[in-house]
């Protein structure tokens, strides 16, 4: 399949189905209506002056408690005075309050939720028993204490109201931080470098939308009926002051005996704006819903330490020196170890493959170089020395959030297996990479489209610039994983972390995604990390392999080495089910068994209960890493049999 083929296949322009979805709020039915009527009873509030037909606080005492007329459309209350005026000026009142309380709500509850749900620790703690303290009061008592000491001071009371529910937002808001921030695509913003504080804004906080702007609604109509009761207990501003919806209906309460017609319009009007607000907000988090669902939580994964300088060699440094790397997760009986004793290097423009079975361990190495570990993770033991041009090397087993975040991106940057994941389904890709650049390298936003839609040329994309204008749901699986590459380069990394990236892909979009990392690693002289269970793949691009079982490295020597001759009973049992060498007319040959999950490892040789070579020594003591010619190694005491077979 040609790059034109694939662009084919894409779906249509992203802006037409930005502007379809939009539409659907013009289509006939309750949100539409709903929109309609706010839009209205807010134009005619802002120019009340030019739409009242009269004064309202014109009196006219002989046409006192008159029913609707040409002269009066609403007819007039007690005093003569105009209903239909006073409700529009009335409206720009109880319109006012309402804005000062969804105001005080929203800051408070989106900025504090969000931070809480994004930062997680103490921040989490500290605001969560914030809200739950503002939970504990009673509002109409709080509401009811601010009146007594600001009389009449409608200002004050919505303020207050606000602050006293901004929990619910809060909450809400921090339970969707808490899912949003583990989608693929924040950890892909993150692997990219960008600060926590740009993440929240432009990552986390437009998926947020739908949630809010429902709470938002539902708390517009709940401050829309307490500034109502308020007013009508006389207990807001007085009636000297200016119209009120709530003043209204108290007046027309006092003279239902003699005129039931007096609260029929403020009523209706009262009712219609809390219905609308809710239908409103139901129609626009419809529009904007994204039903994406999380992925494993993650985190760092220990404290941060100094760089350690690495004692002098002889020959070129490595670029990365792994040495007896240790991983565990907390258990029910005590810590888990799922890696252990890891070691290996890789040399600049190397290409280095780590292959083994699904639950091997091999995707927590190379995710613990990333600080990447699943919740509870943690390097126990061993060092991994990232050497950063001239300077001291970092030892990356002992970084921290912050010490990552520059790193990043900037030195290690990752691409996964599920790049569509990766990407922000809210942005166009030429600005998800343009930010990614401006990261790394400051500059004006116009140079960075431009930068960004040359890197998507770097990593041949056929029309770059149409590329750059579609979203991530346009994309096709080769054009996604593509632009993932492109973000990974965009700072310019030392060392490319490639976990699985062809899994998801086709035979012909595997083949030149292969050959573009090929070609990427020879220009720019990167080191990979190839993280896979395809020996095609091993064979196509690497130049060494670490073969993981168990969460140990069983063997480790340069491809073609491995290749011709496996010393390790689980490399050779590997090689013989590859179905690339498979022998046309015979059945596959299969390893019996699978990978014993961490805490029920065979002690001994790990591999023993599923190995055709195992005699009583395998069962006896950790079998060492045991050194062949050149850099070749293996975990076996019958490695020199299994070779000569």
């Amino acid at each position: 399949m040609s790059m034109s083929l694939i662009a084919t296949d894409a779906p249509p322009d992203g802006r037409a189905a930005r502007r379809s979805r939009w539409r659907r709020l013009l289509r006939p039915g309750p949100g539409l209506l709903a929109g309609a009527y706010l839009l209205g009873l807010t134009a005619v509030t802002v120019g009340v002056r030019w739409v009242a037909p009269t004064d309202p606080e014109r009196q006219d005492l002989a046409a006192a408690l008159a029913g609707p007329s040409a002269a009066h459309w609403l007819g007039t209350d007690r005093l003569g005075r105009d209903v239909l005026s006073r409700l529009l000026y009335g409206a720009q009142v109880t319109l006012v309050s309402v804005v000062e309380a969804v105001a005080v709500f929203v800051v408070l509850g989106v900025v504090l939720g969000v931070t809480a749900g994004h930062l997680g620790g103490w921040a989490d703690r500290a605001i969560s028993w914030l809200a739950d303290l503002l939970l504990a009061l009673p509002g109409i008592v709080m509401l009811l204490m601010v009146l007594a000491v600001f009389p009449g001071n409608t200002a004050a009371t919505m303020v207050v109201l606000g602050v006293i529910s901004a929990p619910m937002l809060l909450r809400v808001t921090r339970g969707v931080t808490m899912s949003v921030k583990q989608e693929l695509y924040v950890r892909a913003a993150r692997l990219s470098g960008l600060g926590e504080a740009r993440i929240m804004l432009r990552h986390v906080l437009p998926r947020l939308a739908g949630p809010i702007l429902v709470q938002v609604s539902l708390f517009a109509a709940t401050a829309v009926l307490v500034q109502g009761a308020l007013s009508f207990l006389g207990l807001s501003a007085p009636e000297t002051e200016g119209p009120s919806w709530g003043n209204m209906i108290a007046q027309a309460a006092q003279v239902t005996s003699a005129d039931l017609w007096l609260a029929v319009p403020t009523g209706a009007v009262l009712t219609l704006t809390v219905l609308a607000l809710g239908l409103f907000g139901d129609a626009v988090r419809d529009v904007t819903a994204d039903h994406r669902g999380p992925v494993a939580r993650l985190r760092p994964v220990r404290a941060a330490e100094p760089a350690v300088e690495e004692p002098p060699a002889a020959g070129p440094a490595p670029l990365l020196s792994v040495d007896g790397l240790t991983i565990e997760f907390p258990g029910p009986g005590g810590p888990v170890t799922v890696v252990r004793d890891v070691s290996f290097s890789i040399a600049a423009g190397e290409c280095v493959g780590v292959i083994g079975e699904s639950g091997s361990g091999k995707t927590m190495i190379a995710r613990s170089l990333l600080g990447l570990l699943p919740a509870g993770g943690a390097v126990t033991a061993g060092a991994a020395m990232f050497r950063t041009g001239s300077g001291p090397a970092l030892d990356l087993a002992r970084l921290d959030e912050r010490g990552f975040g520059r790193v990043r991106g900037r030195r290690i940057a990752l691409v996964s297996q599920e790049p569509a994941s990766g990407l922000d389904p809210a942005f166009r890709v030429g600005s998800q990479v343009a930010e990614v650049i401006r990261r790394h390298t400051p500059m004006s936003r116009r140079r960075a489209a431009r930068e960004a839609v040359e890197l998507l040329r770097t990593v041949r994309l056929t029309d770059p610039e149409r590329v750059a204008r579609r979203y991530p749901h346009e994309l096709s699986g080769g054009m996604a994983q593509r632009v993932v590459i492109a973000l990974a380069l965009a700072g310019k990394p030392d060392l490319l972390v490639a976990d699985e990236p062809t899994t998801a892909l086709d035979v012909t979009v595997q083949a030149e995604i292969l050959d573009l990392l090929r070609d990427l690693r020879r220009r720019l002289g990167m080191a990979v990390i190839l993280v896979t269970h395809d020996w095609g793949v091993l064979a196509d691009i690497c130049d060494r392999a670490v073969v993981v079982y168990a969460g140990e490295v069983v063997e480790q020597a340069g491809v073609e080495d491995l290749y011709a001759d496996p010393r390790h009973p689980y490399t050779r049992s590997l090689l013989e089910a590859n179905p690339h060498l498979a022998v046309a007319g015979r059945d596959l040959p299969t390893i019996a068994g699978t990978v014993p999950p961490p805490g029920r490892w065979s002690p001994g040789c790990r591999f023993r209960p599923r190995c055709r070579f195992a005699v009583d020594e395998c069962a006896t003591g950790r079998i060492p890493l045991a050194g062949g010619s050149g850099d070749r190694v293996t975990r076996c005491i019958r490695a020199d049999e299994v070779a000569a077979l």
